[in-house]
């Protein structure tokens, strides 16, 4: 079996205490792999530096169940971090929850509570929990944010025989950096491993790992999905700092389906390799605005290119014609689409999206999701998608496609 570790709300110190576990078994000699739940792009890549394996994303809004056992399976145990609360989803019944996969996969919930403001109080807190819904199993409990040996002993007397995994007390030198859309990225953290390492020390000191240890076993998928197309058989990706949130099941996908991809970093003023398809993924290219319209080699190779070009989010930002930073200077951009974007004032658009492409490379149905900062100042000529939210309401057109460019804010998931 393995698990999942969940939380009554965000800020609970989940992914902290994922990373420390994570780590703590690799250390072990335990092999472990971690999933994260929802459209998340930046927690996957810490697991993966935790754990040393892939970290996939199990999406219960945008995949089906038998995409998502398909994922989960494999031959090494499978560790989930949940997202937001354990019965968190999307309006306007909750779907896409944490609780989703549970039921999906069959897997028990580990819930981590954080006690630092409660003592007696801890116990309907749980007992809520196990009790509000008989299908999802909470095999026990986590604590964290105990303050002292006396407030840990108050927090086991309310929870009587409720099976208690771990005590962590408070602790600040844990505490990770964050920007807008997140953590501040795995790959940027030059004292990574030191974190990593000092989360792991934590975990072995106040957690059972040997009982931990004793709850993982692989999972079985029993099902195979329908095979993805690529969008192209050669494809070139754009991946470093400002171009990283692309999710690794489609581009396993692509690769399961015959497609080679080709990697390519535009920071690094790398042109983009000759391929069918060009794809540049969201992430922070207005951070890095300055860097990006200085980069001739990079833009060059997308305006000469006869390949097609889309780009998601950050990735759509770069393809217009102008983007403006948080600071308001405006940086020329590779000027393929009748687009300028700008982070001086900033408005947060979030949700996932039905998505639907009468036109291009990405014709068909696709689910996805929309987490950015960006304000559209101008966008004009051809949408790229029509789009309704997660309660079906439907929403202006989202992207534009022109000749052989197109992109949206959207991040695709799924097929639709």
């Amino acid at each position: 079996m393995s698990f999942i570790i969940a939380a009554p709300a965000s800020g609970s110190g989940k992914t902290t205490l994922t990373l420390g576990l994570l780590r703590a078994l690799k250390r072990r000699g335990v092999p472990v792999r971690a999933a994260k739940s929802g459209p998340d792009y930046i927690d996957p890549r810490f697991h993966e530096a935790a754990c040393g394996q892939t970290c996939m994303n199990l999406d219960a809004w945008a995949m089906t169940p038998e995409r998502i056992r398909a994922l989960g399976a494999g031959t090494l145990p499978l560790i989930i971090e949940g997202a937001m609360g354990l019965f968190d989803g999307a309006p306007p019944d909750g779907k896409g929850a944490t609780a989703d996969l549970a039921r999906i996969l069959n897997l028990p919930v580990i819930l981590v509570i954080d006690a630092g403001k409660m003592a007696g109080s801890v116990a309907p807190l749980v007992q809520g929990f196990m009790q509000h819904d008989l299908t999802v199993q909470i095999a026990g409990v986590i604590l964290n944010n105990v303050g002292s040996p006396r407030h840990e002993g108050m927090l086991r007397r309310a929870l009587g025989d409720t099976p208690i995994f771990g005590m962590m007390p408070r602790t600040r030198s844990l505490v990770q950096p964050s920007r807008h859309l997140g953590l501040v990225q795995a790959q940027e953290r030059p004292d990574l491993e030191t974190y990593l390492n000092a989360a792991a020390d934590l975990i072995a000191d106040q957690c059972d790992l040997q009982r931990l240890e004793r709850m993982l076993t692989p999972l079985q998928s029993g099902t195979t999905p329908p095979k993805r197309h690529p969008p192209a058989q050669n494809i070139a990706i754009a991946q470093d700092a400002a171009f990283a949130f692309n999710y690794p099941h489609l581009l396993q996908d692509w690769q399961d389906a015959g497609a080679s991809l080709h990697f390519f970093s535009p920071l690094a003023n790398e042109p983009a390799p000759d391929a069918d398809l060009i794809y540049l993924p969201g992430g922070y290219p207005e951070l890095h605005a300055g860097t990006l319209a200085a980069n001739s080699v990079f833009l060059n190779s997308l305006r000469d290119s006869k390949a097609h070009i889309y780009g998601e989010c950050g990735g759509y930002m770069t393809l217009g014609e102008t983007l403006i930073d948080q600071d308001g200077n405006a940086h020329k951009m590779a000027d393929l689409l009748p687009l300028d974007t700008s982070f001086a004032t900033r408005r947060l658009h979030l949700g996932y999206r039905d998505l639907t492409a009468s036109t291009g490379l990405l014709r068909g149905a696709w689910k996805g999701h929309e987490f950015h900062y960006a304000t559209t100042l101008r966008a004009s000529g051809t949408p790229l998608f029509a789009a309704k939210d997660a309660e079906g309401t439907t929403l202006p057109p989202m992207g534009l496609i022109q000749n052989n460019v197109s992109g949206s804010f959207a991040h695709i998931i799924d097929q639709g």
